[in-house]
């Protein structure tokens, strides 16, 4: 029986330069543009489709092995898939997991979502990483009729993700609770019965693995829209206020957002705690500046070094824009950096219980180094509410 790269090609991935890759498609048919990235993670495939923060973007899996554990509702990061095409190197075989309750195929194909196997996902890689996240059309035709110049043509009429508010799109339409803590054997998930602080976490495409380990920090936890004003969120009386993950460009999203954090600062000292874009809306508040990044950080295997203590984490990332690290104005520090290429990963202010960082440590995919900041966002309201 031929591989999946010896028969005819019903799927193509082409790039803004006229690059073309044929493969097998999966999933949904039709057509989608978006910016390409890459992901390194060796597991989470379903997370990371599920993520917000890659809402626009099609995603290109290094590892080869994506679909042999199929999928379960447990693993959604929210209730649809929100990348827009996911690129792998193998067309999924049959799932052999406990956990599976359906096939990637038909999880893709259900929602929507198209997909493309037998592609060279090194060449690939290489490519983003020499020219950038590129603009992308991904193609899938079961008759495999592809009209390459006119995939090429939406490619490059694609706007890119620069200047691009999306956190409108993805953020949740009214507020909400959330009370839902982190998975653990045997039980799966469990419940917040005792929360020591009320939180409000305004969602800009927040993960729900990060509202679980925020109750399971104690949190009693309030999401409110990403558009959400700073007299809606103080109505609430919260105790401290997360700034959630996110997709598309912070300074368009700090159109609103920054108003809102600047507002709440001024009229109280609550201690404020962002993650991934909030990281970066949270620094264009403090005044600082973003930029675009070359290609991005997307992956469960990121080194960061905590400036302040020395100590390495490994994390899980996932973002396309970076703070300057060198706009930082004067009260606000820079705590963490990527040991990769040097990029800012965390700040705090000096005289308040403000930070953020630029990573992930829900670990959704990824590794668990980094659970301790949900620990010191719970004592930083301790210690203001003794």
């Amino acid at each position: 029986m031929p591989h999946a790269y010896q028969k005819k090609p019903t799927a193509c991935l082409v790039l803004a330069d006229g690059t073309v890759f044929m493969g097998q498609g999966f999933g949904a048919t039709g057509v989608t543009v978006a910016e390409l990235c890459f992901n390194t993670a060796m597991t989470g495939y379903q997370e990371i489709m599920t993520d917000p923060s890659y809402a626009g973007q099609i995603v290109t899996f290094t590892f080869p092995h994506v679909g042999n554990v199929g999928v379960t509702p447990e693993d959604d990061e929210t209730a649809d898939p929100v990348a827009d095409g996911m690129v792998v190197r193998w067309t999924p075989t049959d799932p052999s997991n406990w956990r599976a309750v359906g096939q990637l195929s038909d999880w893709l194909s259900a929602r929507g979502r198209i997909a493309i196997g037998g592609v060279d996902t090194r060449r690939l890689t290489r490519a983003i990483r020499a020219q950038g996240a590129p603009h992308a059309a991904l193609a899938h035709d079961p008759d495999g009729n592809f009209d390459i110049e006119a995939l090429v043509a939406k490619a490059r009429g694609f706007a890119g993700l620069v200047g691009m508010d999306l956190a409108k799109s993805v953020t949740c339409a009214q507020s909400y609770r959330w009370d839902e803590t982190r998975w653990a054997w045997p039980d799966g998930f469990g419940r917040q019965t005792e929360p020591r602080h009320k939180v409000v976490a305004i969602d800009y495409g927040a993960k729900r693995n990060i509202l679980r380990c925020l109750a399971s920090a104690g949190c009693d936890v309030t999401v409110m829209p990403a558009t959400a004003t700073a007299e809606e969120i103080l109505a609430h009386s919260p105790d401290g206020i997360f700034l959630s993950n996110g997709p598309g460009d912070p300074a368009a999203t700090g159109e609103y957002a920054v108003p809102m954090i600047q507002d709440v600062m001024q009229k109280t000292e609550l201690p404020i705690f962002g993650i991934c874009l909030g990281h970066q809306i949270l620094a264009l508040a403090l005044g600082a500046k973003t930029v675009k990044m070359n290609h991005g950080h997307h992956g469960a295997n990121h080194p960061v070094k905590d400036k302040e203590t020395g100590k390495v984490e490994i994390t899980s990332m996932n973002h396309g824009f970076a703070v300057d690290s060198q706009s930082l104005p004067d009260g606000v520090m820079e705590t963490h950096v990527s040991l990769f290429d040097g990029s800012n990963c965390g700040i705090r202010m000096t005289d308040r219980p403000v930070f953020s960082v630029q990573y992930h440590p829900e670990a959704s995919p990824g590794p668990q180094d980094s659970f301790y900041l949900f620990e010191r966002f719970s004592a930083s309201m301790q210690a203001r509410s003794a």
